[in-house]
């Protein structure tokens, strides 16, 4: 039975419709009128081996905030969604990209406990029209609705693109590492019994 959901989230700021095959290909659809939060996901959906479609617009005429961070929110709900109750997942991941002159590690664990450590110095205050401080908030609501505790640390880079990019990279190499079905694990992956 695939892993997939469907996510849609209509406010007063935002209206979005998202779509996400864990066992995918790594092909994406996506159109939310931000260029570089497009250009993310597609990164993202592509090194994770996910399948994603996004279309949302929002507000941006105020600033990309809601936008992004509500994609954020749906790309979480999805995964949350398609995962179940977590039986069979690895659920511990840990990726280290390379991006020119930045690197980026990130660390997951996808056990429904949310929380999120952002140590990504950014020397520019925008790329392109996006201001950078919106990739934390974007994080921050992909790590509270999807349950994953993330620890992202950027020790060095100095173009934030690149950085940017790096994180995206191996935020989703972690994730795809965290949700695959090891055949070892009988039931959830915690002494507990549950996860939570």
């Amino acid at each position: 039975m695939p892993r997939e959901a469907t996510i849609s989230r209509r406010t007063k700021e935002t209206d979005i419709a998202l779509s996400l095959r864990l066992e995918g290909e790594g092909a994406s659809k996506i159109s939310t009128t931000v260029a570089f939060l497009d250009h993310m996901l597609a990164l993202f959906s592509r090194h994770g081996f996910f399948d994603l479609d996004v279309s949302a617009k929002g507000d941006t005429e105020v600033d990309f905030h809601h936008l992004v961070e509500d994609v954020g929110i749906c790309l979480g709900e999805a995964f949350r969604k398609s995962l179940g109750n977590m039986t069979g997942i690895a659920r511990y991941a840990f990726a280290s990209v390379p991006m020119i002159e930045s690197l980026a590690d990130v660390s997951v664990d996808v056990s429904a406990r949310p929380h999120l450590v952002f140590h990504c110095p950014l020397k520019s205050d925008k790329v392109g029209s996006f201001d950078v401080e919106l990739v934390e908030e974007f994080l921050r609501a992909f790590s509270q609705s999807s349950g994953t505790c993330i620890h992202v640390n950027v020790p060095y880079g100095s173009n934030a693109h690149h950085t940017i990019e790096a994180v995206f990279k191996a935020l989703a190499r972690a994730m795809a590492d965290a949700v695959r079905i090891d055949p070892r694990v009988k039931g959830v992956p915690s002494t507990k019994g549950v996860l939570g």
